[in-house]
């Protein structure tokens, strides 16, 4: 009898949740990647100016908050927000009740393009979504339930 080549306990990559899931993300940030690539944003920088539009109304953000609300590591952060600002995409200004942190908000033209992109978001992800039929809300409470495990563990 023939042993497997790996240690797994799966019969292939093809019964991995974690690998199945890595190749889903992968064409998935291609498709956004490249209709994103028209407005002249990465799917990060979308992501924090979206983040920025929706959360940005309702409290100060800092970058530090940012980072929390998007899920992204500081570093990443502060790039991406460094980017935005020299585009004109965010403004920083001083904290309403923290004079030393700063508060970061969408300018008019961040808005507009935040107002664009999330169309062409949407319509990538109706798109690449549409083969699961009924099932895509179910797909939703799974990744739900997934994040809010991790969540718990943080």
């Amino acid at each position: 009898m023939k042993s497997k080549p790996l240690p797994t306990s799966h019969s292939g990559p093809s019964d991995s949740p974690g690998f199945l899931l890595w190749r889903i993300s992968n064409n998935w940030q291609r498709e956004q990647r490249a209709a994103l690539q028209l407005l002249g944003l990465t799917h990060t920088q979308f992501v924090m100016l979206a983040v920025t539009t929706w959360f940005g109304s309702q409290e100060p953000l800092t970058q530090t908050r940012l980072s929390q609300l998007t899920g992204s590591d500081p570093m990443t952060t502060s790039q991406v927000v460094r980017a935005l600002l020299a585009n004109g995409l965010f403004v920083r200004d001083v904290h309403p009740t923290d004079t030393r942190a700063k508060i970061i908000s969408v300018s008019e033209a961040g808005r507009d393009i935040a107002h664009k992109a999330i169309v062409v978001v949407e319509e990538v992800d109706r798109k690449f979504f549409a083969a699961l039929g009924e099932q895509q809300s179910s797909l939703v409470f799974l990744f739900q339930k997934l994040l809010d495990k991790k969540s718990l563990t943080e």
